[in-house]
Order: structure tokens, then C-alpha cells, then sequence
């Protein structure tokens, strides 16, 4: 597919989507979900990639919605200006989300600017969230009569606890990214100029780490949001079965025994 919407490579093990409407803070389209479906699907069959990067560009990072798209616009011509936007939830952002968060890898956002509505939430939804300080997170839907969606309703009270999503959710008010990190919203805000820095650092530290391993702690940790503990504690053990037969636990204790720098190969 040749892309207008994204910018997307995969270079050493890394993949590098960058949302790419910067005239529309980088808002979705149709087109733009249809390009990042097939982005992705580069990612999950090749498996010599073992990280994620995602960012925009331009001053901000997503706007959220298109409200021009075809995909959300009311017919002005129809008697009926109404249109059912359950289609476009579960057709394109429902899709996204659970990719993301299923996605057998670190999964890092670099938000370089403002994070609004489904764009806050896209961000929200990935492993690790690295922010520039003058970026913004907003949750826009109540200004439009709707409610949060992209996974919003379930991983902001998750994240930061019930009384302050809901105070989000209801006012619409912009959380700072230095507040969002002192929330336990993100991972880290960082001056404007460290941001990619940062996250490509990280990033580039993820492609050479031992890959089956982590995306077991993605699944652990996901688990244990409904899990009771008898059932976490039964995960823990499956899980650790399964890490305890990877390439990768043999070669990091046998590196340890020998008191080398592992080579993790990602399985």
C-alpha cells in the first residue's frame, strides 16, 4: 500500500508509524485507518521486528476524529442529518485499540503535541508513553455530546483512578503532560527537544531484549486488571512455564553465569 496518511519503516528490528495529516493535527480519516491496518499487519508477520514507535507529525500528535470524514458526517442533503457512529467505533478505533494492546511487543508513543479525544486514547492504550512537556491530553468528547471511546471509559480510571477520569470525562478540562506524568497517566514528560530522543532510546533498547519475555509482561499485566488473584497467580505460572523454555532465558542466565552482556534474540 503507498501511504499518504502515515509515514511508516521498520529498520533493525524497530517500527516507526508516524501519523502524518499535520494540517488536521494528524485527525483521523477513514483512509488513515486503512493505511495503519495495514501498517500493522506488516508489524505482527514480521518477526524480526521487537518494538513499536508510534508518534505524529507537526505540532500535534492526533485531534481525535475527522468530524469532515465520510465516515462520521452527517448528510446534509438527507432528511435525517443523524448517523450511527457505533459503525465507525467498531469498524476502525475498537480494532485499533485491541491490536495495540495485543501486539506481542513494547508499544511506545512519542506524544509531540496535543492528544485529543480518540488521539488521547490511542496514546493511553500503548505500552509506554513518552510526552513533550508542551503536549496536552483531552478528553473532548462531553463537548460534543458524546462519550469517550477507544478504550477511554475503561483505561483512564485504570490509570488514574476513578474521581479523576470521571472529572476528564464530564469537563473536557487539558491535563498538562507533566501532570499527566505525575498522575500515573504517562511514563515520562520530557522537554520538547528530548522527546524523540528519549523514545527512540528506548525504543532501540526494546529491539534488543529478550521480545517473547515482555510480551508475556503485557499480557500479565493486562490480566491483572480482572483477575482475581488465584486466577493471576495461575497466569503467573503458565506464563513463567513458558518463559522458562525460551532461547532467551537460557542465553540470559548463561550470560549471567559468565558474566557477559546477554544476546537476546527475541524468542
Amino acid at each position: 500500500m503507498s501511504y499518504k496518511n502515515i509515514e511508516f519503516n521498520i529498520t533493525d528490528g524497530l517500527a516507526c508509524l508516524t501519523l502524518n495529516r499535520p494540517d488536521s493535527l494528524n485527525s483521523f480519516t477513514t483512509d488513515m485507518h486503512e493505511e495503519m491496518r495495514d501498517a500493522l499487519t506488516q508489524v505482527e508477520n514480521d518477526p524480526d521486528v521487537r518494538c513499536l514507535l508510534l508518534t505524529g507529525n507537526g505540532r500535534g500528535f492526533c485531534a481525535g476524529q475527522d468530524l469532515n470524514d465520510r465516515a462520521v458526517k452527517a448528510n446534509k442533503n438527507s432528511g435525517d442529518n443523524r448517523r450511527d457512529l457505533s459503525k465507525s467505533v467498531e469498524e476502525n478505533y475498537n480494532p485499533l485499540i485491541k491490536r495495540l494492546a495485543n501486539l506481542p511487543m513494547p508499544v511506545i508513543c512519542a506524544v509531540n503535541g496535543v492528544a485529543a479525544g480518540a488521539g488521547a486514547n490511542l496514546a493511553l492504550a500503548c505500552d509506554m508513553v513518552f510526552a513533550a512537556k508542551s503536549a496536552k491530553f483531552i478528553q473532548v468528547f462531553c463537548r460534543i455530546g458524546l462519550i469517550p471511546d477507544s478504550g477511554g471509559t475503561y483505561i483512564l480510571p485504570r490509570l488514574i483512578g476513578a474521581a479523576r477520569a470521571m472529572g476528564l470525562a464530564l469537563t473536557g478540562d487539558a491535563i498538562t503532560a507533566e501532570q499527566a506524568e505525575d498522575w500515573g497517566m504517562i511514563w515520562k514528560a520530557v522537554d520538547n527537544d528530548d522527546l524523540m530522543d528519549a523514545a527512540l532510546k528506548q525504543a532501540r533498547h526494546f529491539t534488543s531484549q529478550p521480545t517473547l519475555g515482555l510480551s508475556l509482561i503485557k499480557k500479565a499485566l493486562r490480566a491483572s486488571i480482572d483477575n482475581d488473584l488465584n486466577a493471576q497467580l495461575q497466569l503467573e505460572s503458565d506464563f513463567q512455564k513458558e518463559a522458562g523454555f525460551s532461547d532467551d532465558y537460557q542465553e540470559g542466565v548463561t550470560a549471567f553465569l559468565e558474566k557477559r552482556t546477554p544476546v537476546f534474540t527475541g524468542k
